[in-house]
């Protein structure tokens, strides 16, 4: 697989990424098999999807407990990404970015990734009672322990931003996440931003991206199939199992999910000029790596297959004909909140 650097550090993964938390944490519970999962991770590897992308809240730990059982094995192969910040109730979701509480964090997420070091150490959120120089010090200092090798920063407020007004300017999505980062840039290099990017998910492409690009800061693509969705194998009406995310989530109700089929449409008709075996997911995921050689898509799977069928996304070069179809597709439609 080709292979793409992240950050000044020139940390070196495969092109596309895989995101582990669908293997348990937000999406259906039936479905998630800790066997199957462990398989996932080895085929990844086994193909070039080289960084695992988790969090410590995922779970909340047993993700980071799954990626170390893989971990054990096949350590030197893998590039780690976790993250730290958020607590996990019954009910809620709160930020934690006291640095006692980081310096803790991060020898937890150590002991149950079963490793020395952590190659990407992400900040989830902000703690809004804590200043994020505080936090990010903290982070630094786990690298000047030889603990973390680089500090990354998931944006942050798009979804707020969305919700403040009724039509937004699409760049102004996460303007408070390029103000984080201009922040914690004075007090250690940022090597990696994880924002939302994917066919019906646009908005990084206006500043957030080039804000990277221009500091030689890697950008990984969450959600770059768009929660399931970009794959085509969603049926409109289906239905979700109550513990997964996307029976609340308003582009997932049958209405929307019908009235967004002209996307899927226009991926399947460029996968089929490419033959045989191309798939709406692939293309989905082409678009993200031509975004930039600083793009890297993580998307999420929990079985071997899926992870397979992502990792051949790296080898389909899109055309300037299908990159102009894509770029005509009818934007989304329904809330993002």
């Amino acid at each position: 697989m080709e292979r793409r650097t992240i950050g000044a550090a020139t940390l070196d993964v495969g092109a596309v990424g895989l995101g582990c938390m669908p293997m348990s944490w937000a999406y259906t519970g039936s479905r998630q098999r800790g066997e199957e999962s462990l398989r996932t991770v080895h085929a990844a590897l086994d193909l070039g999807s080289t960084l695992l992308d988790t969090a410590d809240m995922y779970g909340p730990f047993t993700n980071e407990l799954l990626v170390g059982r893989a971990l054990r094995e096949r350590r030197p192969e893998a590039f780690v990404s976790t993250k730290v910040g958020l607590l996990v109730g019954e009910q809620h979701i709160v930020a934690n970015g006291r640095p006692g509480y980081v310096r803790r964090a991060c020898d937890a997420s150590l002991r149950r990734l079963q490793t020395d070091v952590i190659d990407l150490y992400q900040l989830h959120r902000a703690d809004p009672e804590v200043p994020v120089e505080e936090t990010w010090g903290a982070m630094a200092d786990l690298v000047a322990a030889g603990k973390v090798r680089s500090l990354g920063l998931c944006a942050v407020g798009a979804r707020a931003a969305r919700r403040s007004t009724a039509r937004p300017h699409a760049g102004r999505l996460h303007d408070g996440t390029i103000r984080q980062l201009e922040r914690v840039q004075q007090v250690f290099p940022v090597s990696a931003v994880e924002a939302e990017l994917s066919v019906w998910s646009t908005e990084a492409l206006d500043e957030l991206l080039p804000w990277c690009a221009a500091r030689g800061v890697g950008f990984l693509a969450a959600m770059p199939l768009g929660n399931g969705f970009l794959t085509g194998t969603l049926t409109p009406g289906g239905g979700f199992e109550p513990d997964d995310v996307r029976a609340r989530h308003p582009r997932f109700t049958a209405e929307m999910m019908a009235a967004n089929q002209p996307i899927v449409a226009g991926l399947r008709r460029v996968a089929r000029r490419h033959g045989d075996g191309v798939t709406p997911a692939q293309v989905a995921l082409a678009w993200v790596l031509s975004q930039g050689r600083h793009v890297v898509p993580v998307p999420g799977a929990k079985r071997a297959r899926w992870a397979a069928e992502n990792a051949g996304a790296a080898g389909l070069l899109l055309t300037a004909e299908d990159l102009a179809e894509v770029a005509g597709l009818p934007g989304a439609q329904g809330s993002w909140d």
